[in-house]
């Protein structure tokens, strides 16, 4: 055998004297299938005296990185964006025989850099980053055609197009760098509808203290007849909140939600809330990881899903 020859699971399984579905499954520890010890010894042994290195891994050491993509969310950004982005970048990366590891949570330079020296990834992703974009009509993550800038517009309209112009936006007790974009869009899409620039509050997780904070927000700004959600989550939270200070949805006042968590549908009245599937902004962000074309890669519009609470 030429030492310039990679070594095959073909190889392995004639050193060991097995089928090469059975080296398969030793070597990727399948656990449906049972095999012996005394197999299982004797195809790793036969794996290591022939230096048998896993496809991947061999194509990794040529590259100089593996083929791992990492994408980090920030905590509180898990929705139906998020679950949908993740299915197209993982789908994307796997046609392109590469791995998408999921980070959640706070990531700081520290963690992140930890990441790097452990795996050498091909790239680092930020969860979002191509949606966030909103400068020109042809934007790569879809701006004002299928973006976030687009999707923070259509909340707003919904809730102009049914006699709203006094509008809130209500935000998360979180950092994220969306929160900034989002509050620049709406409020673009304001001035462009020629509807006063919404204000803002932040809706935090705690029962009470929400309560507390919508109470104090209306009580400064008596004339918003509604509130747009950054998130399902939070206009939920509104929800509840505006319920313990006895206050009417929608007669009173209006909420709408954003992301469509599969949750407004089980309160009552239950939530009007921006469908995005985000699917097509994954496949994209896979692309320009990997330095390939994103051409034909089009996002579906948004859209409504209507219910009670506007």
């Amino acid at each position: 055998m030429g030492a310039s020859r990679r070594v095959t699971l073909k190889d392995v399984a004639a050193a060991s004297g097995v089928s090469r579905a059975t080296v398969s499954f030793v070597l990727n520890d399948d656990p449906g299938q049972t095999i012996s010890a005394a197999t299982r010894d004797r195809v790793q042994r036969a794996a290591r005296d022939l230096g048998y290195v896993p496809h991947g891994v061999a194509r990794a050491l040529r590259e100089g990185a593996s083929r791992v993509v990492v994408l980090n969310i920030d905590a509180g950004m898990e929705g139906n964006y998020s679950r949908s982005y993740v299915r197209g970048l993982d789908a994307e990366l796997a046609a392109h025989d590469h791995v998408l590891l999921v980070r959640h949570g706070h990531h700081t330079p520290q963690s992140t850099r930890r990441i790097l020296d452990a795996i050498a990834p091909r790239a680092v992703l930020r969860f979002g980053e191509t949606y966030l974009t909103g400068h020109e009509l042809d934007d790569l993550g879809g701006g004002w055609r299928a973006g976030l800038a687009a999707h923070s517009a259509l909340q707003l309209r919904h809730l102009v197009d049914h006699g709203h112009t006094r509008v809130a936006v209500a935000l998360p007790d979180t950092e994220s760098p969306l929160i900034a974009a989002r509050l620049k869009f709406t409020a673009h899409a304001a001035t462009n509808m020629d509807v006063p620039v919404p204000a803002s509050f932040a809706a935090p997780r705690d029962r009470a203290a929400c309560a507390e904070a919508v109470e104090e927000f209306l009580l400064e700004a008596p004339e918003v007849t509604a509130v747009a959600g950054f998130n399902d989550d939070v206009a939920l939270r509104v929800l509840m909140a505006l319920r313990d200070l006895g206050r009417r949805v929608p007669d009173e006042i209006a909420v709408i939600g954003f992301d469509d968590n599969g949750y407004g549908e089980y309160v009552s009245p239950t939530l009007t809330t921006v469908h995005v599937d985000a699917e097509v902004h994954g496949r994209i962000a896979a692309r320009l990881a990997l330095g390939l074309e994103t051409g034909g890669l089009r996002p579906p519009p948004a859209r409504v899903v209507v219910r009670h609470s506007v």
